[in-house]
């Protein structure tokens, strides 16, 4: 039996969890439609997630993915922050905004959080999720004691080897196309820019697990391909924005129908660690700063949800994090279940083709 028909998934498609824009009632209704919903909580703390768990199960008693965020805890400089918010000051002015005086760390890492483990022994979803690393071995034991299938996020074969011996179920192979926070463990080393063909093949080649493709996949046509290749499954996130049921604002989706969204950018200005955005007011402004001068994540992105809202207060959308992948021109407004059938279909098609 594979991982997909133990966890009761008949389309071979993973939401990817998107914290901020996926919401209990997409990831519902993706898990309704036959594939695996995905919730985000590295933006919320214990309680949030237990009660984003139970707004999915009104709603569906299938599988859901929770996905949490494995960063290497912030580390503050003071130095560093006054520096970042006096360089930010000029654009908070621009909006009649003063800009915050000292900055926080505004979320927790799963590393440190143990309310956070124990939400997700208690509540039991059939899928957790790692990003931007690994948590400790007695976090990943207890989590698969409890019979909770563990993923983990890849940006290279090192990571994904890694990943493997920590104990996880099935990796997966976040291309550069990706959209959102690049999953690489440590954000300030060398990253190969692997593209999602190239990582899914190594990895399928070198683990010994099951490979989730993601990275640019917008449609049936890219799912069959990384089939072809050997994945067991393709994550889709940048797909999912424009359906009703994300959390988008009519902003970001009328910027993934501009020219932005052919113009994607990766950027560390918004939030202090590498993102894919389509290319807004501030990551122009941030492509003239060098990843030196930008506090730590999440700390840095305190100061950037601070100037969005001040930009969002005088009437400016340039401003947020509209994270989206390279594929975003293919994007397609339909309910989450239509656009579900309608990549099944797709898939369907392709793969008879090929035969």
């Amino acid at each position: 039996m594979t991982l997909l028909e133990t966890l009761g998934i008949d389309v071979p498609i993973i939401q990817a969890p998107m914290a901020g824009v996926s919401t209990p009632a997409l990831a519902a209704a993706v898990s309704n439609a036959g594939a695996l919903g995905s919730i985000g909580v590295g933006a919320t703390d214990a309680e949030g997630a237990r009660r984003m768990i139970a707004a999915v199960r009104e709603r569906s008693k299938r599988s859901l993915n929770v996905n949490v965020f494995c960063h290497r805890p912030a580390a503050a400089d003071e130095a560093l922050e006054a520096a970042w918010l006096e360089r930010l000051r000029p654009q908070f002015e621009r909006f009649g905004a003063k800009a915050p005086s000292r900055l926080k760390e505004i979320y927790r890492s799963f590393v440190e959080d143990d309310a956070m483990l124990a939400a997700l022994l208690a509540d039991k979803p059939q899928v957790v999720s790692f990003h931007f690393g690994l948590p400790s071995a007695e976090r990943i034991r207890a989590l698969r004691d409890a019979g909770i299938v563990l993923l983990a996020s890849a940006t290279n074969v090192a990571e994904g080897r890694a990943a493997v011996q920590a104990g996880v179920h099935a990796v997966v192979a976040q291309g550069f196309e990706a959209g959102g926070h690049r999953g690489v463990f440590d954000p300030d080393a060398e990253d190969g820019c692997l593209g999602t063909m190239a990582l899914t093949r190594l990895l399928v080649c070198q683990l010994g697990v099951p490979v989730i493709a993601a990275g640019g996949i917008m449609d049936g046509a890219g799912i069959a391909a990384s089939l072809r290749l050997g994945a067991g499954a393709a994550q889709l996130g940048t797909a999912f924005i424009a359906c009703p049921e994300s959390a988008a604002d009519a902003d970001y989706r009328a910027a993934l129908t501009s020219d932005a969204a052919s113009h994607t950018i990766m950027t560390r200005a918004i939030s202090g660690r590498p993102a894919r955005c389509l290319q807004n007011r501030f990551t122009e402004w941030g492509a003239r700063i060098s990843p030196g001068q930008i506090p730590s994540y999440p700390i840095a992105y305190d100061a950037g949800k601070a100037l969005n809202a001040a930009a969002r207060a005088a009437h400016e959308a340039g401003y947020g994090a509209q994270w989206a992948g390279q594929g975003a021109p293919l994007a397609r407004a339909l309910a989450a279940t239509d656009l579900v059938a309608v990549l099944a279909a797709e898939l369907g098609e392709c793969l008879e083709m090929i035969r």
